[in-house]
Formats: structure tokens, sequence, C-alpha cells
């Protein structure tokens, strides 16, 4: 049964920080399965079984490639080459697509932060592409719109574009041209671990933020189902 994270999840993250080798890591690795590994599974567990409500077909896997991500960096595709991750990333997600490619609650910690989102990170390129068709239909760009608007009001922030310009094929002077500069749709929410995070009152507190952005969630959902269909 989850009962909250540990602040010796934390601490031994830090350590990880000033000890990133593999040696250091499978002396220790005995520690991770207790301190994060344990916890992070019941999370799963128990926040699955809430998310339900919001998304029947959620999809809360319990394990390493499912819900939870490897501790050990594939550092073939990042500029970081230190072995072992200091962050810890937990994932929900709905379709059948790639878990990072599908509409997905989210949430990372590290030893001061916490960072929970709803959304796609990243849209990889052939994923990119269909958006930028989709939302050329004026009713899934409007839809779009007033629901990040919404957010905002609400406090929420949201992901800012990355491109600067507006691609080719759009009208830079449509109200909605700005969507086209996202390569990412995501909102997200920042916090530091507090009495809540180490508690179990954090899956109501989690679930509450997800709830809020369900519409976003939603939204991403029906995008990426028409485009399997449609592409």
């Amino acid at each position: 049964m989850f009962q909250g994270f540990k602040q010796e999840a934390l601490d031994f993250l830090d350590e990880i920080a000033v000890n990133n080798t593999k040696i250091w890591f499978e002396d220790n690795r005995h520690r991770w399965e207790k301190l994060i590994l344990e916890p992070n599974k019941a999370y799963v567990q128990e926040m699955g079984e809430h998310l339900i409500a919001l998304a029947p077909f959620i999809k809360a896997e319990p394990k390493s490639a499912g819900s939870l991500f490897r501790i050990y960096r594939d550092t073939r595709f990042s500029k970081d080459k230190t072995p072992i991750k200091t962050k810890i990333g937990i994932i929900f997600w709905q379709g059948t697509g790639h878990r990072m490619q599908s509409p997905c609650f989210y949430m990372q910690y590290k030893s001061h932060e916490v960072y929970i989102a709803t959304g796609i990170r990243t849209l990889k390129t052939p994923l990119l592409k269909k958006y930028r068709e989709y939302i050329k239909i004026e009713r899934h760009a409007k839809a779009l719109h007033e629901i990040l608007e919404n957010l905002k009001e609400k406090g929420i922030t949201i992901n800012e574009a990355h491109y600067k310009r507006v691609p080719s094929g759009f009208d830079k002077e449509n109200t909605y041209a700005y969507l086209s500069q996202y390569n990412g749709l995501f909102v997200h929410k920042i916090f530091k671990p507090n009495k809540t995070f180490f508690s179990k009152k954090i899956i109501n507190y989690n679930f509450k933020f997800y709830d809020q952005t369900l519409d976003l969630f939603n939204w991403i959902d029906g995008f990426v189902k028409s485009s399997e269909e449609s592409f």
C-alpha cells in the first residue's frame, strides 16, 4: 500500500549525484529498490486505480519501460554522460502508440523539486506533421485555444512555443496560428517536496491537477486517434 514518498529517497538521489558510477550504484542497488522502486510501484498501482475515473483506458504499469523509467541513462542520446539518473519519472498514458507520443499524466521528482504535467512533452517529427495538419481545421484549433486559455485562467503553466516563427502553410495573422509554433503540448506545475509529497495525500493532490487538465488530455487523445485513422 502506498504511504507516500520518503525524504531518504531524495537524500539517496543526492548521493547518486556525487557517486555517479555503475559500481557505486550496484553496491547500493538494495537501497534504491527499497527507497525508490518499491514506493514508485505502489504509487503507480494506487494512482492508476484513481485515474480510471478520468481515463478508463489509462495504462498504469508498475514496471520499467512501463510507467517507470530505467534508472540507467542511455548516454548514446544524452549530453549528460553520467550513467545514473538523479531524477525519477512516472508516467500514465493512453492509446496504442509509444508512451511518450501519447496523451499522458506525468510526475517527476528529484531531491529538491516535484514536477507534475499533462500532455505530450515533445511531438516527434511524424506526429508533429500530423498535429499541424490537424490544427489547420479551425474547430480543432479553436477547441485547443479555448482549453489553453481556460487553463491559464486557473493559473496552470502552459509550455512555451518552441519555434519563433509561424511555419509555412499557416497564416500568421490567424488567431490560432501561434499553435503551430509548438513542438509539444503540455501543461505543468512545480513545487518543492513537502508534507503532502511525503504522505499518501500526494495521490489526491496530483489527481486534482490531472482532473483540472483533463480537457487537454482528451483533446490530445482525440487528435492522436484521428491521426492514426486518417493519415
